[in-house]
C-alpha cells in the first residue's frame, strides 16, 4: 500500500497543497514550524479521522477557514482509491470515495493503513492509561474497521450511562429518590458493546507480546559489528537482555492480567464477558450512583507494560522508555503486515529524538517498507538506509529536491 498523491486545503498551515509521492521513502526537510508535521498528520487524518496532535478537529482547519478537504489517491496492488475527507468544525464531516459520496466518514477506515511514529510516542509508555487504551483501539480499528462503530456505541451508551448516574447521584444528595428505571437499559446496552471491545482487546495484546518482545531487542541492542558505530547511548548489558512485558488489567475480569486472554476472543468469549461485566456493574452500583460516574469497563482498564518484570512507567530509563514505545509501533506494524495489511510508515521527527544506535537500528528496520515517509529539521539526521526522494519544506511550500 502506498499513496501517489495528496492535496490539501486549507488545512492546517496549507491554503493549498498538491504533493505527488512515491513508493519507498520520502523525506521532508526543513525548520520547525515550516508544516512538515502538518502533512503526516493529514495523511494520519485520512487513515484514522484523528490527529495525533490534538483532540478536536478545528485546531486542523486554517485560521480564516470554514472547512478543509483532504484527497489521497491510494494504490494497493493493482488497484486504486480516491479517498476525500470534508472536516467542518462544528458540523459532521463529509467523506467521498471515488467521487461518490459515503453514508458515514467513517466508512472510510480500512481503506489507508498507516503506523505512526512521533515525538508524542513516548507517553505511551510514560502517560496515562488513556494513552495506552487509545493506542490499543486505534490499531484494533485498523485491523478490522467495523470495530469503530462498536468503540462509537459503547462511548455513546457509556455517556448516557453516566449522565444518568450523575442525575440519580445528586437527586440523592438532595434527599430525593433519583429516577433509576431505565438503567438496567443501559447496562445491557454497556455490557453487550463492553464485551465485544474487551475481547477484541484480550486478543490483540496476546498477538503483540511476543512481537514487541523482538522489535525491543532489535530497537535496543547493541550494533552487531563495528561497521554501523559505536552502541547507542543508556544501552549496554542491561538494556541488551530486557525483557519486555505486556499484560491486560480488566475491571471486569480480575486478575485477567495474569492468566491472559479467555479463549480466543470470539464469541463463546463474549458471552463470557458480558456476563462478568454485568455482575460487576451491578456490584459496584451504589459507589457509581454515588460518584456519578461508571466505574466498570473497557474504559478504565489498562495495558501494564514492564521491563525485567518492573512496570515500565516510573521506573524505565529514557532510552528504555523510548526503545518500549518504538517496539510497540514496530510490533503493530508488523502486525498489520502479518494480515496481509502493508501500511504506510509515518516517522515525524522521530531520529531527533533518537541517539546514533537508535536511529541506525530503526531506520534498518523501516527501511523495507512499501512506503515510508519522514519528516526532519536536519537532513542529516536521517539515516543513509533511507535514503529516497526528498522535499524541502518552507514558508509553507514544499518543493522536491532533484
Amino acid at each position: 500500500m502506498h499513496l501517489t498523491h495528496l492535496s490539501l486545503t486549507d488545512f492546517r498551515s496549507y491554503p493549498s497543497l498538491d504533493l505527488l509521492l512515491a513508493p519507498g521513502v520520502n523525506t521532508f526537510v526543513g525548520s520547525n514550524g515550516q508544516g512538515k508535521t502538518n502533512l503526516l498528520e493529514a495523511v494520519g487524518y485520512l487513515a484514522t479521522l484523528g490527529s495525533h496532535r490534538v483532540a478536536s478537529d478545528a485546531p486542523l482547519v486554517r485560521e480564516g477557514a470554514m472547512s478543509a478537504a483532504l484527497r489521497a489517491r491510494i494504490v494497493r496492488g493493482d488497484r486504486a482509491a480516491l479517498v476525500e475527507i470534508e472536516i467542518i468544525p462544528g458540523r459532521a464531516n463529509r467523506a467521498q470515495l471515488n467521487r461518490s459520496p459515503l453514508a458515514r466518514p467513517r466508512d472510510v477506515l480500512g481503506l489507508l493503513v498507516m503506523v505512526l511514529f512521533a515525538p508524542e510516542d513516548l507517553a505511551l509508555v510514560k502517560g496515562d492509561p488513556a494513552e495506552r487504551r487509545r493506542f490499543l483501539d486505534d490499531l484494533l480499528v485498523a485491523r478490522t474497521p467495523r470495530l469503530a462503530g462498536v468503540l462509537a456505541d459503547y462511548e455513546r451508551v457509556l455517556r448516557q450511562r453516566s449522565t444518568l448516574l450523575r442525575t440519580a447521584g445528586a437527586a440523592r444528595r438532595a434527599g430525593r429518590v433519583g429516577d433509576l428505571r431505565t438503567l438496567d437499559v443501559w447496562d445491557s446496552q454497556l455490557a453487550r458493546y463492553g464485551s465485544e471491545l474487551l475481547a477484541a482487546r484480550l486478543t490483540l495484546v496476546e498477538a503483540l507480546r511476543s512481537r514487541v518482545e523482538t522489535a525491543y531487542s532489535a530497537v535496543a541492542a547493541s550494533p552487531p559489528s563495528p561497521a554501523r558505530g559505536t552502541p547507542a547511548r543508556g544501552t549496554g548489558t542491561a538494556e541488551e537482555t530486557a525483557l519486555t512485558g505486556l499484560a491486560y488489567r480488566s475491571t471486569v475480569v480480575a486478575g485477567i492480567e495474569d492468566r491472559g486472554p479467555v479463549g480466543d476472543g470470539g464469541a463463546a468469549d463474549r458471552v463470557v464477558l458480558e456476563e462478568a461485566m454485568l455482575a460487576e456493574l451491578a456490584r459496584v452500583r451504589p459507589q457509581e450512583i454515588d460518584r456519578g460516574v461508571t466505574l466498570a469497563g473497557p474504559h478504565r482498564d489498562e495495558l501494564l507494560l514492564s521491563i525485567n518484570g518492573r512496570p515500565a512507567r516510573g521506573y524505565a530509563s529514557h532510552g528504555e522508555s523510548w526503545s518500549l514505545a518504538l517496539a510497540l509501533k514496530l510490533a503493530s506494524f508488523e502486525l498489520l503486515r502479518d494480515d496481509q495489511r502493508e501500511p504506510v510508515l509515518l516517522l515525524d521527527d522521530v531520529f531527533a529524538e533518537l541517539d546514533a544506535g537508535r536511529r541506525v537500528r530503526l531506520a534498518e528496520l523501516v527501511a523495507p517498507a512499501e512506503q515510508v515517509l519522514v519528516t526532519a529539521a536536519v537532513g542529516a539526521d536521517v539515516p543513509a538506509v533511507l535514503a529516497g526522494t526528498r522535499f524541502e519544506v518552507a514558508d509553507g511550500q514544499v518543493s522536491r529536491v532533484g
